[in-house]
Formats: C-alpha cells, sequence, structure tokens
C-alpha cells in the first residue's frame, strides 16, 4: 500500500488556515517528502508520522513557496536523530540552491546526497522501493511533475515450483526476488513467479500550464495531485500569463489521463474558499477533490 498526505496546499503566499506546497508519501517503511513550503514542519508533526522515516525530499523547483521551510526542515531533522544520508532531488540548479539555503543550517549530522534530474526530458530513478519519475513542466523557472510508482511482482506459483521439486524452505527467498541455487543449480524468481501484478501510481503536478506530456505522464495514475491556481473559467488570460491552471484544465489532465482520483492544490491566496468552485472541475472529472492541509489517504493494491 501506498499512503499519502498533502501537509499544505497554498500557493505563494500562506494563509492562517492554509500552508504552502508539500506532500508526504509513505510506502515500504520509507517517507518521501515533496516539496518544503512555509509551514511543512508543522504539518508533518500534526501527521505523527514523524521526521526519521523521512528518506528523500523531492523538489518540483525553487520559488520560494516551494523550498522556502527547507532550511528548517533539515535542521528539525538532524534534532530528531538522524545520522543516515538523506537524499535530495530537483531541477538544476540544485546544488546552487541547496548552498544557498543551508547557509542557515550548515552543520548536519548527516550527508546530503543531491540527485539532480533532467529539465529538457523525462527520467526515472529507482530509490526506497519507488520507481521515481520526473517530467519537465511549462513555468519561468526549471520546473519537474513528479510520478511516485510501487510496483509489485506476480503472484508466486506453488505449482510450478513443487514441479520443480524446489524445497519450501527456499520459497520466500524467490518471493523476495532472489536467485537461489539447489541441486546444483541456480533457479530464479522467474521460475515460479507469475506475470507482474498492477502496481499503485501518485502523480505530482503544480506551476505548469498543462500539457499533452504530462496527460500521458500521469497517464492512470491511482491518484493525481494537480494545481488548481484559480477556480473560475474566466481566470484563463492570468492562467496563461502566471503559467498556471484552472480547476477545469485540471480536471482535463485527470479526465484524458483516466486517472482514478483527483487532489485539487496549490490555490492562489486570493481564492479563499476553493470549494465554492468545485464545480468546474467536478463538471469533467466527478472524483475532484478540494485539497486542504492533512488531507490523507491511503491506496491499497487491487486483491488479485
Amino acid at each position: 500500500m501506498m499512503e499519502v498526505c498533502l501537509l499544505g496546499c497554498g500557493g505563494m503566499v500562506p494563509l492562517p488556515d492554509r500552508h504552502l506546497s508539500s506532500m508526504l508519501i509513505r510506502g515500504h517503511g520509507k517517507i518521501i517528502l515533496v516539496d518544503c513550503g512555509e509551514g511543512t514542519q508543522v504539518s508533518i508533526k500534526k501527521t505523527g508520522w514523524g521526521f526519521k522515516s523521512i528518506d528523500a525530499v523531492c523538489l518540483t523547483h525553487y520559488h520560494a513557496d516551494h523550498v522556502a521551510g527547507l532550511p528548517g526542515f533539515l535542521l528539525t531533522l538532524g534534532n530528531s536523530g538522524r545520522t543516515e544520508p538523506l537524499t535530495i532531488f530537483g531541477p538544476p540548479p540544485l546544488a546552487y540552491v541547496l548552498s544557498a539555503l543551508t547557509v542557515i543550517a550548515p552543520e548536519l549530522p548527516y550527508e546530503i546526497r543531491l540527485e539532480e534530474l533532467s529539465s529538457e526530458k523525462e527520467s526515472s530513478i529507482e530509490h526506497g522501493g519507488f520507481l521515481i519519475g520526473s517530467l519537465p513542466m511549462v513555468h519561468a523557472i526549471p520546473c519537474l511533475a513528479y510520478r511516485f510508482e510501487m510496483k509489485r511482482t506476480g503472484k508466486f506459483q506453488k505449482e510450478r515450483a513443487e514441479a520443480q521439486k524446489i524445497p519450501k524452505e527456499y520459497w520466500n527467498s524467490l518471493q523476495k526476488g532472489n536467485e537461489i541455487e539447489y541441486g546444483g543449480r541456480k533457479i530464479s524468481p522467474a521460475m515460479v513467479m507469475g506475470p507482474p501484478r498492477k502496481g499503485l501510481k501518485i502523480t505530482y503536478c503544480t506551476d505548469s500550464r498543462p500539457t499533452d506530456e504530462l496527460i500521458q505522464f500521469s497517464c492512470e495514475s491511482d491518484l493525481l495531485v494537480c494545481e488548481g491556481m484559480y477556480g473560475e473559467n474566466d481566470m484563463l488570460e492570468k492562467a496563461i500569463a502566471r503559467q498556471h491552471m484552472l480547476f477545469s484544465e485540471a480536471a482535463e489532465i485527470a479526465a484524458r489521463g483516466k486517472s482514478k482520483e483527483l487532489w485539487l492544490t496549490h490555490f492562489s491566496p486570493s481564492l479563499k474558499e476553493p470549494e465554492m468552485f468545485l464545480y468546474f472541475s467536478r463538471n469533467i472529472f466527478p472524483n475532484t477533490t478540494v485539497g486542504k492541509d492533512l488531507l490523507a489517504t491511503t491506496l491499497n493494491f487491487i486483491n488479485c
């Protein structure tokens, strides 16, 4: 299973009841933090998930509403007793931005490992049991959308193991993907496992105009978390000028990409009651939810 919690759903300016952009994803005993806007630490404390299991940070881009909370977060992570390395992913110029942000957090009890991702083409990397994909978006500075996938192996096929006379004590190791040696021969997991089953997928996108590439990138997501900076369709001209999206445009991406569920996030501070404009999205994609701080859900594998 994968758990997800939207820590902050504001854009540009924090509000008393709306922190800035950030999200947690948990699976395989690890947690990934996506963006780290102002107020992120407070929301993490409210979740009760803790800091020590946060294994990686994925930054979409380097506007302040997405990264201004990072120095304080890094210090709190150190104060929590962490000594293991922390990996931070992001577009260029990641090293330059981190060097500037950590001027006020210069001494940390753990190593920071930087993984700069392409701002020119789609890429993917495995980390902590997740397949993390990134896609360049349309914004004023390099900006990425992220896709987090949890792959699922096929079922262990008992009859195939028995036909090959593989003792039961080796079955668990094969199910975990390990090759074994028995009776003078090597036995691979493929010899006893069925075809891969459907996994889980979460896609996260803020600060961009819609693109056909994003539709393909987010295709069949179990959850699409997508920006809706503006609610009303008559805000289109402003959305184009500032390179953001309307509720209806986020809904089009979800519908055309056949996502199962859409969470709207990254609201303009002028959008005091985004729920009032929800129908602009639901008219296109009914399974839409207006994001709010600490909105959470659990995604489970299909029982097959």
